[in-house]
């Protein structure tokens, strides 16, 4: 591990270098690049050179302890070694765990699909509570939301809404949102009052950037049409909607939230790159199937990985066995037990596998 870590910081002294050179300076590119590797590798140097001084505060403290002291200074050098080798067991835990390799996607924005599932109407109303349960906790992370292409229906609910959340690792605490979320409650339109069962399903997409994913113009086929639905008096009347397939994987992306042609192109854009990124890394991931198991649930969007029961007011996350008494808080945004949870799952099965 140590000899990991002093590569890590050879590394970042290396970039110190590097940021200072006229030739890297004026290559924007590159500039960027070692910036961005520089600032991932801030955190892991920081800890070993934190480790490093207070491993040579616990051999000063020992040769201290060796020669002759009064008893109430030898009391104060066993105290301070207590502290430095609790503080040297921390580190070390933590230095392990920045040491197993980082999902590249962690730092990016997301887009996220929710969509209506089992249930009819009940299914689109409660995929409009998961969109404002996910907006609540994007704004109180400090994070903008923009709504991409929503589909609603005449109950207030989503048949499917697509958007997109802006924030320094968003992806980092959403990504373990993908599968089907199930609700159990009484609808309101349930005379009987009985409990039915619905399920809307959640699909967390990496912000591809144009250099991740090539999309070739001769590779999209574009068709506009007329929007439908709520939007005023340009609605039907003006071929706003935009329609992209990327006919080399099949991937179909409709847009028509804004009234500009090229607004709801350049947003179905985002969209497709972001679906086709992800189709890449789920044919690529297929072939390491046992690693994929190692991390939280398995990123199959037809999993069941959470149920929410009103009448309980209880959440239980099934990958886990977590189970929470606060249905109204998390639904209101409140979502950091649950991510929290996962994220310290995830890292303690990553851990395991690099240990292993």
């Amino acid at each position: 591990m140590l000899d990991r870590l002093q590569s890590v910081e050879d590394r970042y002294e290396k970039l110190n270098q590097l940021l200072m050179d006229p030739d890297i300076i004026s290559d924007s590119k590159k500039l960027r690049e070692y910036s961005k590797e520089q600032s991932d590798l801030q955190e892991t140097v920081e800890a070993y050179r934190e480790y490093k001084e207070v491993r040579e505060q616990i051999s000063d403290t020992k040769s201290m302890l060796e020669e002759k002291l009064d008893a109430e200074m030898r009391e104060m050098a066993k105290e301070e070694l207590s502290e430095l080798e609790e503080r040297e067991e921390e580190l070390t835990a933590r230095l392990k765990l920045l040491l197993v390799p980082k999902d590249p996607n962690d730092d990016k924005n997301v887009i996220m699909e929710i969509r209506g599932a089992a249930g009819g109407d009940e299914a689109a109303l409660f995929a409009s509570d998961l969109y404002r349960m996910y907006s609540r906790f994007a704004e109180m992370q400090g994070w903008k939301t923009e709504v991409m292409e929503a589909n609603a229906t005449g109950t207030g609910g989503y048949k499917e809404i697509i958007f997109m959340i802006n924030g320094k690792g968003a992806y980092s605490k959403l990504k373990f949102e993908n599968g089907a979320h199930r609700v159990q409650r009484v609808p309101e339109t349930e005379s009987g009052g009985r409990i039915h069962t619905s399920t809307a399903t959640v699909a967390v997409l990496p912000e591809a950037e144009e250099v991740e994913v090539e999309i070739h113009e001769k590779d999209i086929r574009v068709d506009t049409f007329a929007s439908s639905g709520p939007g005023g008096q340009s609605v039907n009347t003006t071929m706003s909607a935009v329609r992209l397939t990327h006919l080399p994987t099949n991937t179909v992306v409709s847009c028509q939230d804004e009234k500009s042609q090229i607004k709801n192109k350049e947003k179905a854009m985002k969209v497709l790159r972001a679906r086709v990124y992800d189709k890449f890394q789920q044919e690529a991931q297929a072939e390491y199937d046992q690693n994929r198991k190692l991390a939280v649930g398995t990123g199959d969007r037809s999993e069941r990985i959470r149920t929410y029961n009103f009448p309980q007011n209880r959440v239980t996350d099934h990958r886990i066995g977590l189970t929470i008494q606060k249905l109204d808080q998390i639904l209101e945004g409140k979502l950091d037990e649950v991510v929290d949870a996962l994220i310290v799952e995830d890292q303690s099965s990553r851990l395991q596998a690099a240990e292993d």
